[in-house]
């Protein structure tokens, strides 16, 4: 009774399946597919039955077949296979993340009748994974505006910038020096823009040649070139309904320039070895720390492209420009590298903090980042002094008047000498700095440090 049951609802019971189903016989011919591999190949039933597997164009299951001795298969040959993963060609050209357990399939007397696969898609685990990942590098970076710390002008004009930027869908690029946080940038237009939920995958155009950087943007098929042993998604194909973020953007060869072109102007791209377009439902953010426009009047970048590209353009300023926001940074990387580290590192003495202000920073936040963590690995406990610097910055000749390195700052008698200066001054923190004999950005550190109101205290 129940095997009568079986036999008449079994169609029932494979379409309830999670899982995509598929029979073929022993030459791989399909015979029978349930709804979720209908679901996740984008084929229909009608389409598959009495067609090769091969269609599906799995670049596992080409290798499989490639390999074997006797059979048309290994499966036939091996009897079974768990949990390979496949990426498998949907019918709209796209590809599929799956997971392939296959068995062979035999009578009672031992004859091969066919094969038995399942498909388990993770696609989509693949795109959480890529989130988790990207998240978990901002959440190390946290600061003031989505990991980018300064209360300047210049940088609460990048953070409003930014922030409408976000709510467009037009292509923005960010200039900049190495170092100066592009990529935050980036990750924060991401994030406060309508595609916050898709992908934001990043590329370093820099960092590869020409034949690497196309397979890299744009994905290959099995076969395309010599060690194309197996399909790739490109980073656009990736990044669908999300951002992709191209650093380096000036450092593209020109065939490049043109397909990239091509993407703007088209919204499609084709795969390397492959010809049928696909769709690029993607917002591009880019990012140069060199002159366009220059390199355009050079030959060395496309004109048309720098207007594809240069829509919406924010400049971030090297770290030499907004020294008043050095006291600041430095306080933010410290209370990280704190909890890192869990030294009991308070701060830094005068002399290291004037050794600070007077360095030029060629590596911007990167370089001041790198000379804390420094500082952090000599250093015990107490005060960073100008001897826990790198030897770089640490070597540069004191100036006249700068207090021993082991000396703090002596916070009661410091407070009272800016309070006093600050109201000679009427408020004014560059004649205040100008009476104390400091710089500004040091009457403005010091103000933070105390919790000084200027109103407050000329009102008083």
């Amino acid at each position: 009774m129940q095997d009568q049951m079986i036999n008449r609802y079994w169609k029932e019971i494979i379409n309830t399946m999670n899982d995509g189903l598929m029979v073929v016989s022993p030459d791989g011919t399909i015979l029978m597919v349930n709804q979720a591999f209908e679901k996740i190949t984008g084929y229909r039933r009608e389409e598959l039955i009495g067609r090769s597997c091969a269609l599906m164009n799995c670049d596992t299951c080409a290798t499989a077949r490639s390999g074997s001795k006797n059979q048309w298969c290994e499966l036939f040959e091996q009897g079974a296979a768990t949990r390979k993963p496949c990426l498998l060609m949907r019918k709209d050209g796209s590809y599929a993340h799956t997971l392939k357990n296959a068995a062979i399939l035999r009578d009672e007397a031992g004859q091969v009748l066919g094969a038995v696969e399942t498909l388990t898609d993770i696609s989509e685990l693949d795109k959480r994974d890529e989130k988790i990942q990207h998240l978990s590098k901002l959440m190390d970076t946290t600061g003031d505006f989505h990991g980018l710390v300064g209360k300047s002008a210049r940088m609460q004009q990048v953070f409003e910038l930014t922030q409408k930027a976000a709510q467009s869908e037009a292509p923005v690029i960010i200039y900049g020096e190495s170092g100066t946080g592009k990529e935050l940038v980036a990750h924060a237009i991401h994030a406060l823009g309508r595609r916050s939920e898709g992908p934001f995958i990043p590329c370093n155009c820099a960092a590869l040649n020409e034949s690497l950087l196309e397979s890299e943007l744009f994905g290959h098929v099995k076969g395309a070139f010599t060690g194309a042993y197996t399909h790739r998604q490109g980073r656009f194909e990736v990044a669908h309904r999300g951002d992709i973020f191209l650093d380096e953007i000036g450092d593209i060869p020109p065939p490049i320039q043109i397909k990239l072109l091509r993407v703007l102007e088209t919204k499609q791209f084709e795969r390397v070895g492959d010809h049928r377009p696909i769709a690029a439902d993607v917002r591009i953010i880019t990012a140069t720390h060199r002159d366009l426009q220059s390199l355009v009047s050079e030959g060395r970048f496309r004109e048309d492209l720098f207007f594809r590209i240069n829509v919406i353009p924010i400049h971030l300023p090297p770290l030499r420009e907004r020294l008043e926001d050095l006291p600041l940074l430095v306080d933010h990387f410290l209370t990280r590298l704190r909890r890192r580290s869990r030294k009991a590192i308070s701060g830094m003495t005068r002399a290291a903090m004037k050794i600070f202000l007077d360095h030029p920073w060629p590596g911007n936040v990167r370089e001041l980042i790198g000379a804390l963590e420094y500082a952090f690995v000599v250093a015990e406990a107490g005060l960073i002094a100008p001897s826990h610097l790198p030897p770089k910055l640490s070597s540069q000749e004191r100036a006249p008047g700068t207090p021993p390195e082991d000396e703090a700052v002596p916070d009661s008698d410091e407070k009272a000498q800016l309070i006093n200066a600050l109201r000679q001054a009427g408020g004014n923190q560059s004649q205040a700095a100008a009476l104390l004999g400091v710089s500004r950005v040091t009457v403005w550190h010091r103000m933070k440090k105390y919790g000084i109101d200027v109103h407050r205290l000329i009102t008083a």
